[in-house]
C-alpha cells in the first residue's frame, strides 16, 4: 500500500513546501486520518496518544482555513487551547512557519509572566492565539480580547485539561466563540467530562482514533528495578543518570525534583529541574539547557509528562512511580519519539511493589521485575558508556560596597511563577526524527506533532 503524501491529502502547496523544507515528507497515521475531514471544514474528534503527531494534524487545517484573512485588533480568527505553558509554546513553534507562509501571525498567551506583551500582540491584530485557559479568561474579563471572530478553534489534550480541573473554564471559553465555527478536539481519552464537551460543542464530529492510550510504543522497552532500600535507590538513580545521552527523571514533588537535580550536578552530572515553582524564564532556560546538551539530565514533576517534547531522550526513569497508569504512559512517552528507540525504568522500593504491579497492569505493560543494585549487569547494560564528570559551576556571591547606613534586605525573597514542539511530526526519508529547519532529532525540542 502506497503512503499518501501531504499533497494527496489536500494540504495547500505553500504548506507542503514548508513541511518539505523541514524534512517532513510522510504524514503520521493521525494526520492521514484527520486531515481530509479537517481541511474540508468538518468538526473532528481525534484520539491518539502523545507523540502520535496531533499538533500538525490540527495546525495544518487551522492555518489553511485562515490563509489570506486579516484579524482585527484583539479579535483573533483562530484559537488553540492547551493545558500547560510548555505545550502552548511548543504548539506555537509548530504553527509559526506554517502561519508565516500563509501571511498569518501567531501569539502565545499564558500565566506566570506579565500580560503586557501579550496584550500588545493582541492589539496589533494577531490572527491565531495559542492559550492556556486561565490567562485567556483573565484577558476576556478585562475585555482585552474577544472571541466573536474565531472561526476555527482547537482544543488539544482535552483529557489533560480535565485532569487539571480546567473544564469549567474551557467550557466558558468555547461558549464565547461563534456556534458556527469549526472545532477540532484532540484527546487521548474521552473520560472525566471530555465527552460532554464533545456533545455540546462539536457538530456531527468525525471521529478518528489512532493508537489507544493504553498501548505502549513498539520501540519502547520497559524495565522494573526492585531495590532493597532508600540508599540503594539513590545509588541506582545516580548510575542511571550517568550515561552519555539525554534522560528524564520523574519525581512526585517539586522539592525532590529540585533537590535531585542539585545533587546530580554537584556529583558531576549536569542536570536541570522542571516543575511548577519555576518562573517562565527559568523554565525556558532549563529546557534550553536540556535541549542543547548543556545538561544531560532533566529532573521533572508531571508538568513535563505531556508538555515537553525533546527528541533523542534515550531513557525515562520513574524515580517515584506515578499515582495512576495514564501518568505512567505520558511520562514514558517522552522517549521512543520520532522513530527512535527508548527505555523506561521504574525504580521500586519494597513497600511500593504491590501498587506498582497494579499500576503496570492497568497501563497494559507486561515486564518481569529484576532485583538490582547500581552495579548489577542489567543496569550497566542499560546505562552504557559513562559520561565524563563535569565540575559544577561555582556560584560567586557579589561583593557590595557599603557607602552609607546598612540596609537589611534579609526579608526580600524571589518567588517563582507559573507549555516547544517544533515542526516535527512527519517521518523523514533517510533520517530519523528531525524537526523544523532540518535540525536533527538529537538536540531539538519539538512536538512529535
Amino acid at each position: 500500500m502506497t503512503t499518501q503524501s501531504f499533497a494527496d491529502l489536500g494540504v495547500p502547496a505553500p504548506l507542503v513546501r514548508v513541511l518539505t523544507e523541514s524534512g517532513i515528507t510522510e504524514p503520521f497515521p493521525i494526520q492521514s486520518a484527520t486531515l481530509p475531514d479537517a481541511l474540508a471544514g468538518r468538526d473532528v474528534l481525534g484520539r491518539g496518544k502523545t507523540g502520535s503527531g496531533k499538533t500538525l494534524a490540527f495546525s495544518i487545517p487551522l492555518v489553511a482555513a485562515l490563509a489570506g484573512r486579516r484579524s482585527q485588533a484583539s479579535r483573533p480568527s483562530g484559537l488553540v487551547l492547551a493545558p500547560t505553558r510548555e505545550l502552548a509554546t511548543q504548539i506555537t513553534a509548530v504553527l509559526q512557519p506554517l502561519a508565516v507562509a500563509s501571511g498569518l501571525s501567531v501569539t502565545t498567551i499564558f500565566g506566570g509572566v506579565s500580560q503586557g506583551k501579550q496584550v500588545s500582540a493582541l492589539r496589533s491584530g494577531v490572527d491565531i492565539v495559542v492559550a492556556c485557559p486561565g490567562r485567556l479568561e483573565d484577558l476576556m474579563r478585562q475585555k482585552l480580547v474577544r472571541l466573536d471572530d474565531v472561526t476555527t478553534m482547537v482544543l488539544d489534550e482535552a483529557d489533560h485539561m480535565a485532569d487539571l480541573g480546567f473544564l469549567p473554564g474551557v467550557t466558558r471559553i468555547l461558549a464565547a466563540t461563534p456556534a458556527g465555527g469549526q472545532r477540532l478536539l484532540f484527546s487521548a481519552t474521552l473520560d472525566n467530562g471530555v465527552d460532554k464537551l464533545v456533545k455540546r460543542f462539536l457538530r456531527e464530529p468525525v471521529l478518528h482514533s489512532v493508537d489507544e492510550v493504553t498501548e505502549a510504543p513498539a520501540a519502547m522497552t520497559h524495565h522494573v528495578f526492585h531495590v532493597g532500600g532508600v540508599q540503594q535507590k539513590k545509588d541506582l538513580v545516580h548510575r542511571l543518570a550517568s550515561g552519555t545521552g539525554r534522560r528524564i527523571l520523574f519525581m512526585r514533588t517539586k522539592h525532590q525534583a529540585r533537590k535531585l537535580a542539585k545533587q546530580l550536578t554537584e556529583a558531576g552530572v549536569p542536570s536541570v529541574d522542571l516543575h511548577g515553582n519555576l518562573s517562565q524564564p527559568a523554565r525556558d532556560r532549563n529546557l534550553a539547557a536540556f535541549t542543547n546538551g548543556t545538561a544531560r539530565v532533566l529532573v521533572a514533576t508531571d508538568i513535563a509528562a505531556r508538555g515537553v517534547h525533546v527528541d533523542g531522550v534515550e531513557l525515562v526513569v520513574h524515580v517515584d512511580p506515578p499515582m495512576e497508569h495514564k501518568a505512567y504512559l505520558h511520562r514514558s512517552g517522552r522517549t521512543a519519539r520520532a522513530g527512535s528507540d527508548g527505555d523506561v525504568v521504574t525504580v521500586v522500593l519494597p513497600e511500593q511493589r504491590r501498587d506498582t504491579q497494579q499500576l503496570l497492569r492497568r497501563a497494559g505493560i507486561t515486564v518481569r521485575a529484576q532485583e538490582v543494585t547500581a552495579d548489577s549487569a542489567p543496569v550497566h547494560a542499560l546505562v552504557g558508556e559513562i559520561a565524563p564528570l563535569r565540575a559544577a559551576p561555582k556560584v560567586v556571591a557579589p561583593v557590595a560596597k557599603v557607602t552609607g547606613p546598612r540596609y537589611d534586605r534579609g526579608a526580600e525573597h524571589r518567588r517563582g511563577g507559573g507549555s516547544t514542539r517544533g515542526a516535527g511530526g512527519g517521518r523523514r526519508r533517510g533520517s530519523r526524527g528531525a524537526g523544523a529547519g532540518g535540525a536533527g532529532a538529537r538536540g531539538r525540542a519539538h512536538t512529535s506533532p
